[in-house]
């Protein structure tokens, strides 16, 4: 493994435009419900990722009653709770473009480990003359844990909604002058 130190030094930035934050959980038991946190800020400094999302950034835009459900006390508490937030402990970068990344997520003022695996691209100049590098990462986490336990039966059996979500997150990085 390269460490992130060597691969990506010195400090990156995540292109807004060109990063998100991504949540996919199984409904009605068949179904699979995507949406993403779009208002991601991301910093990457010698190998120490920290970003965060906007939780009224959520694509759920319609029906505004299931987006004000999604943003109660029930789901994410955006009122107490704006932000979502990741603070890596270790980032492990493979020559063949596999990353690992541990770390600390929040989501409602409660904080527990997440390790996300992926890809990363390294840095190389885009065609502004920037230096421009991707991490791609995925991780599934128990919603439950972060006290997200809203649920309703279904008539056949199960809850509509399962416990387990899977993350998305790709960053854009831009690498910043010194």
């Amino acid at each position: 493994m390269t460490t992130a130190a060597t691969a990506l030094s010195g400090t990156y930035n995540a292109d807004p435009v060109h990063s998100s934050f991504g949540f996919a959980v199984r409904y009605q038991g068949v179904s699979l419900f995507k949406g993403t946190l779009n208002e991601v800020a991301a910093t990457l400094v010698d190998g120490r990722l920290e970003g965060t999302a906007k939780v009224e950034s959520i694509s759920i835009r319609t029906p505004e009653q299931f987006r004000a459900h999604v943003l109660s006390a029930e789901f994410f508490d955006a009122e107490n709770h704006p932000e979502v937030k990741f603070v890596s402990n270790s980032l492990e970068l493979g020559e063949d473009g596999t990353a690992k990344v541990a770390g600390e997520l929040t989501i409602k003022g409660i904080t527990k480990p997440v390790t996300a695996a992926g890809t990363w691209i390294a840095p190389a100049a885009d065609a502004f003359g920037n230096t421009r590098g991707h991490l791609n990462l995925e991780a599934v986490i128990d919603r439950t844990e972060w006290d997200i336990n809203w649920n309703m039966d279904l008539p056949a059996g199960g809850k509509v909604l399962a416990n387990e979500v899977a993350l998305t997150v790709e960053l854009s990085l831009l690498e910043q002058a010194a």
